[in-house]
């Protein structure tokens, strides 16, 4: 079946390359385009796509707001939200990591890595830009409680490499071929990851792994 996906920006440029890009996929479908937050929710409730890919900066919702609405933690059924802006520092795209986003890409990032994470988010996984992931997560670092959560448990070694590979953005196929393991095994040390520390999603396992100087 094609991951059904929804894109959101103001720019109708960007926007029709966007759409371009992932109807030229195989196993991707562009089922609706808005060019505002709200005409976004709207398509949403009416269409509930697998992916709803959002600029940060557009009129009437910017895209903190919408994903925060489809993904934040009072949401009982999360939408996957990739976000996209045009400034890898933007102080916005914290928030919507925080409000509940599997991830965020620059506009410049290439057709590969666009179709890359709105794979990524279909599977339940997330996917940063490599070349930002560094330096947005020392951002949210500065900004997070200087005494990180424990882990209710402690994290066995296998689940230490695993916290480690998320932290630097490797999908899950990905660290199945780096530690040899299966992909249900990765899948497995995920979840047991977000149940000890208390994560939501795999960014905010990243920016634990972070904050505890575990990368």
């Amino acid at each position: 079946m094609s991951i059904r996906v929804v894109v959101v920006d103001d720019q109708d440029l960007v926007r029709t390359g966007l759409v371009m890009i992932l109807d030229a996929q195989p196993d991707i479908e562009v089922v609706g385009e808005a060019a505002d937050g709200r005409a976004a929710l709207d398509l949403v409730a009416r269409l509930r796509p697998d992916v709803l890919l959002v600029d940060i900066r557009m009129p009437l919702l910017d895209g903190v707001e919408v994903t925060r609405r489809l993904a934040g933690p009072g949401v009982a059924d999360p939408l996957a939200v990739v976000v996209i802006t045009t400034f890898d520092l933007d102080e916005y795209v914290l928030d919507a990591l925080r409000a509940g986003a599997r991830g965020f890409l620059l506009k410049d990032a290439g057709p590969g890595l666009l179709v890359q994470a709105v794979h990524a988010a279909a599977d339940g996984e997330a996917l940063i830009a490599p070349n930002v992931t560094r330096r947005l997560l020392a951002t949210f670092a500065d900004q997070s409680p200087k005494v990180p959560a424990q882990p209710i448990e402690p994290l066995t070694d296998r689940e230490e490499q695993v916290l480690a590979l998320v932290a630097r953005g490797r999908t899950n196929p990905e660290i199945a071929g780096e530690l040899f393991i299966s992909l249900s095994t990765v899948k497995t040390h995920v979840a047991s990851l977000m149940t000890k520390i208390g994560a939501r999603n795999r960014v905010e396992i990243a920016m634990w792994a972070y904050d505890t100087k575990r990368t």
